[in-house]
């Protein structure tokens, strides 16, 4: 009988091994400490994310979510006074089926007090040539990278300029886009992501505010948020914010996304009441970031795909 061997190989895993352990060392030698947020918890309220669902979890046999993230019980513990915090474990996103994609992969995230955007992308520059050895690091404004890339400007063309720059492009989504960041996500995967990142680190800033997340509005350029991504060889590794800590802002942030989600027919959830009461209560002035392990694993040994560096 065949003996049934991981896809990844055994010395793979155990340099993967070793850079999880890098990991650990980088944020000790730091002070930053390591949490286990819980991985059952509300659905994501983004309609770019599908939410898991596990029935029978919830007290009285209720149900709760894989969590996308755990960025929600991460601020309630920053809330709590937890100070400099992180978690390094599994996350799930129903749909994320590919090359490098999946459904279950490996998350990093922390939270920095007294940072801002800027100054963690030093960090996450950091962390990367940790992990995956010294490169440039090359900061450009999500602007620039359009206007250099796909010849549009992103802050002011209207819907049929930017569909216009995905026909050039050549992008075919295969269904029919709705909206300016839908054409501008398209462009951001097809023609932009894949452009960025070799040969150096390339931070992208400054989204435009309609892709805020849970970003903070810039003051000098409000058509921007302070919202970063890090490309290593045309791969997105991490995504990146200087937090808003406005409950009322967050709440409208909220209720926009549930209008969205009603329009695409997508199912609508009811908001964290945690998560707003954490920021009511008073969260600290940080930035935070979720960083893709298992890409920046596939970047440090070379692999062509998330199959060969996971346990599959």
């Amino acid at each position: 009988m065949e003996v049934w061997r991981p896809a990844a190989g055994l010395e793979t895993l155990r340099r993967r091994a070793m850079i999880l352990a890098e990991i650990r060392r980088f944020f000790a030698g730091r002070g930053v400490l390591e949490v286990q947020p819980p991985t059952l918890g509300p659905p994501a309220m983004d309609p770019a994310l599908e939410s898991l669902a596990v029935e029978g979890v919830a007290p009285g046999g209720g149900r709760r979510w894989l969590q996308t993230s755990p960025e929600y019980a991460m601020k309630r513990l920053l809330a709590a006074g937890s100070g400099d915090i992180y978690a390094l474990g599994p996350a799930w996103r129903g749909g994320e089926h590919g090359r490098w994609h999946r459904v279950e992969f490996t998350l990093l995230e922390w939270y920095r007090i007294g940072f801002d955007h800027h100054r963690l992308m030093g960090e996450v520059a950091e962390l990367a040539a940790a992990a995956c050895g010294p490169r440039p690091v090359e900061r450009i404004s999500y602007r620039d990278a359009f206007l250099r890339h796909a010849g549009v400007d992103p802050l002011e063309a209207d819907e049929n300029d930017l569909a216009a720059a995905v026909a050039r492009a050549g992008v075919s989504p295969g269904w029919p886009p709705s909206g300016r960041d839908t054409y501008l996500d398209l462009l951001l995967s097809h023609v932009i992501g894949p452009a960025l990142g070799h040969g150096a680190a390339t931070f992208l800033y400054g989204f435009p505010a309609s892709q805020a997340a849970l970003a903070r509005l810039d003051d000098a350029d409000p058509r921007t948020a302070r919202r970063f991504e890090l490309f290593l060889d045309g791969l997105e590794i991490a995504n990146g914010y200087h937090e808003l800590t406005d409950a009322d802002a967050q709440r409208r942030r909220f209720e926009a996304e549930r209008t969205e989600r009603r329009f695409l027919g997508l199912p609508v959830y009811e908001p964290d009441e945690a998560l707003l009461a954490a920021l009511e209560a008073g969260i600290p002035d940080c930035a935070g970031v979720a960083l893709g392990v298992d890409r920046l694993v596939a970047v440090a040994l070379g692999a062509r795909s998330l199959a060969e560096v996971r346990f599959e």
